[in-house]
């Protein structure tokens, strides 16, 4: 069997596999977590790369992914505020998050338009970038630091992760060019960043769950629950939309796949530790829809 088809046929089972793995080992955790923000970095870099600036261009098509992506997290937000700040903040996280970087790679594997849907995870992840600050501020659980502080810290570490990478892939486009089309020719990469990074973040959401009470989990069985729902509706609402921008798996991965690690590492950090079960749960229930979308394309190739 040739290297390349075997690779083709393992990629369905990886994401499982390196989420059962990080459960496996979620005590290692603790000592590989700090490489999170430089794995989310290197996907971003990795995404940015593969968008010029010719085909950067905002369209119908962002902009309605866009709208659902935060004024929905907002939304759902509002609404669930009033039952449960932990439920709503998990809920919040999943919406909110910007697309997955390995979003483009499994939209080409499916047959979407990536240069598409790479434009819109610029966008989303621009677009969180700059609200996240304020917004994270706001729920911050820690009132005794002054919304400045709070703002400032959160700044600090969430726009140089989030922007630098598309800095960075601009500046190697323009002073080079060499590097910045290797890099963008090696889309697949960010597929097995994001399966090490599962490996990191699944074990280490594993980790707090264990220490957690046994009082929490009914309200962690909530979260999970509500994160599928999440997750499906999201899946559908981008694949509605999509198609009527004429791509219904862009629209569908765009909305649907969305960052876990990243949305893992800004619930622990910045909101409530127990909502991190939510983008928890969502890697789950979105790499499961993503694994049979992958069987099916690749039994119909067949």
């Amino acid at each position: 069997m040739k290297l390349s088809l075997m690779r083709q046929r393992l990629k369905p089972w990886l994401l499982p596999a390196a989420m059962a793995t990080g459960i496996m080992f979620h005590d290692f955790m603790k000592h590989v977590e700090f490489l999170a923000p430089y794995l989310i970095f290197a996907m971003l870099l990795i995404t940015f790369c593969k968008v010029t600036p010719k085909e950067f261009k905002a369209t119908r098509f962002s902009w309605l992914l866009l709208s659902v992506q935060i004024i929905g997290a907002l939304t759902v937000y509002s609404i669930l505020i009033t039952f449960s700040n932990d439920i709503a903040q998990g809920a919040f996280i999943c919406i909110f998050c910007p697309t997955a970087t390995a979003a483009p790679v499994i939209t080409g594997m499916l047959g979407g338009n990536v240069p598409r849907l790479a434009t819109f995870s610029i966008i989303s992840n621009i677009s969180v970038a700059i609200l996240s600050p304020v917004i994270f501020t706001f729920m911050s659980p820690d009132r005794d630091i002054s919304f400045f502080d709070t703002f400032s810290t959160i700044s600090l570490k969430m726009i140089p992760l989030l922007l630098l990478p598309l800095v960075l892939a601009l500046s190697m486009l323009k002073f080079a060019p060499r590097i910045h089309k290797a890099i963008s020719q090696k889309q697949s990469i960010s597929f097995y960043i994001w399966a090490i990074s599962l490996f990191i973040v699944v074990g280490r959401a594993v980790s707090f769950i264990m220490d957690e009470p046994s009082q929490a989990i009914p309200e962690m069985t909530v979260l999970a629950i509500l994160s599928g729902i999440i997750c499906c509706g999201q899946f559908y609402i981008g694949r509605k939309l999509g198609n009527y921008c004429g791509d219904k798996i862009a629209g569908a991965q765009g909305l649907g796949q969305k960052n876990t690690v990243l949305a893992i590492w800004m619930s622990i950090t910045y909101l409530q530790p127990i909502t991190s079960i939510a983008p928890a749960a969502y890697i789950a229930w979105q790499n499961t829809i993503n694994s049979i979308q992958l069987y099916i394309k690749a039994k119909r190739s067949h």
